[in-house]
């Protein structure tokens, strides 16, 4: 399938769409099954990319994955697993970063894992020495090659003191992951406490975990011998329900997202409110639209759970392009994630990034030279543009806009989109988009 997207946009997005499966949740439970004894089962699986790349990695490793995408049930048997061909990793693995995670799990089961070269959206600074320093608490040897790094284990691995220096989401399930069948007693401190890690502490309590949550963002694990599989239903993906909402906004349209819920959207949803946009909560989802008149600018600053999420900034800004007045935005988790809107203003936006922390607290990358601010001046229209997709949320903010331009704009690069966005084209034509895949 061809990798461009020709939009015809200009009209509001009016129907129904449903999401499932959390991205940010559903490959990191796949690899926990390595660490049972007995299958799993986990449930409201999405058909994304990233769920094809896992699978692929856990059949290398002799598990034996099956997927009924219809009914979106993977069931995950890890009775045979085996060290991978370090060749096959790397040619499968392509440039996801999800190999880091088979670690922990690898070390327990087989005493070795291997990382090949990590690629991921480069929205950022997401080195992997965190994950590696993590792992060396642990026990684990670590051996860096030229086509990746090799890791042992020369007895079992052994609980730990650990204190992340920021509520990393990957650090903190790389130790859930390797904690849970570690010898002993693991404090990790500074955690993260995103929706998507504690349903993977659910999902660990199920196969046998002891795992206690304070409210100070510390976490304690006490090491067993033994887990058992699972059977689990994934949390919805707030993030795609965000995306949706946010282009109910931007093209002045009615969209009703089924599968949504309403603790995890909590904080979106009163930014939603401010910004001028109506919504309702419903018994099997969340309908979205926009009211009517002016859309209204906002002063934004992403953070960590149970702040603005920083996924949620960048379809958000889209739809403030078409706010009246100046809105600020300050982005603190990711320092790169402004680079999505120069094809925004290439459409006609008027955005401005800067150096500055503008809008709120200095924030750690306020005196390290990164463009993390944007002032957003509008409304503007949006004309049609010829646009490459630069990683996985900017490239669906950029359909959002290609969406409310007027005009045909060409999106290339699409096919990134799959990777965390189940069935879009689908579900665009679901809601009257004018969309043709080149």
């Amino acid at each position: 399938m061809n990798d461009l997207l020709y939009v015809n946009g200009g009209n509001p997005l009016n129907g129904t769409i449903t999401v499932r499966g959390a991205k940010n949740f559903v490959s990191k439970s796949m690899v926990a099954s390595l660490l049972g004894e007995t299958p799993s089962v986990l449930r409201n699986v999405p058909q994304i990319r990233d769920v094809k790349v896992v699978s692929g990695l856990l059949d290398l490793h002799g598990v034996n994955v099956k997927y009924d995408t219809d009914a979106g049930i993977l069931d995950l048997d890890p009775s045979n697993v085996e060290s991978a061909h370090v060749a096959d990793i790397d040619a499968h693995a392509g440039s996801s970063r999800i190999p880091i995670l088979f670690c922990g799990p690898l070390l327990h089961r087989l005493g070795e894992a291997f990382i090949p070269d990590l690629g991921g959206c480069r929205i950022g600074d997401r080195p992997i020495n965190y994950h590696l320093d993590i792992l060396r608490q642990f026990g684990a040897v670590v051996d860096k090659r030229p086509n990746g790094i090799h890791l042992r284990a020369p007895r079992r691995l052994q609980g730990t003191k650990i204190s992340l220096p920021y509520p990393s989401v990957g650090a903190t399930e790389q130790t859930l992951l390797t904690a849970v069948r570690a010898d002993g007693i693991t404090e990790l401190s500074g955690a993260a406490i995103e929706p998507e890690i504690m349903d993977l502490i659910a999902v660990l309590q199920k196969m046998g975990a002891i795992i206690s949550v304070d409210t100070d963002r510390v976490i304690r694990i006490e090491g067993v011998d033994r887990l058992e599989g699972y059977t689990h239903t994934a949390l919805n993906d707030r993030i795609e329900t965000a995306s949706w909402a946010s282009a109910a906004l931007a093209t002045g349209g009615d969209i009703t997202v089924k599968g949504a819920t309403q603790p995890e959207m909590m904080t979106f949803l009163n930014t939603f409110r401010k910004v001028g946009g109506r919504f309702e909560v419903q018994d099997d989802g969340i309908r979205f639209w926009h009211a009517g008149g002016d859309l209204k600018s906002i002063v934004l600053e992403t953070d960590v759970h149970p702040g603005f999420m920083t996924d949620w900034q960048q379809p958000l800004v889209v739809a403030l392009t078409q706010a009246t007045g100046l809105s600020i935005v300050h982005e603190t988790v990711y320092e790169n994630r402004f680079g999505f809107t120069d094809a925004l203003r290439k459409m006609g936006a008027t955005i401005q990034v800067y150096k500055e922390c503008l809008g709120g607290r200095d924030c750690r990358f306020g005196q390290r030279n990164f463009h993390h601010s944007a002032v957003v001046s509008g409304p503007t229209p949006l004309s049609a543009a010829d646009i490459e997709v630069p990683d996985l949320r900017g490239g669906f903010s950029h359909l959002i806009a290609a969406l409310a331009a007027k005009g045909q704009s060409t999106v290339r690069g699409i096919g990134l989109i799959d990777r965390g966005y189940e069935n879009f084209q689908d579900k665009l034509e679901a809601l009257g988009a004018e969309v043709v895949r080149g």
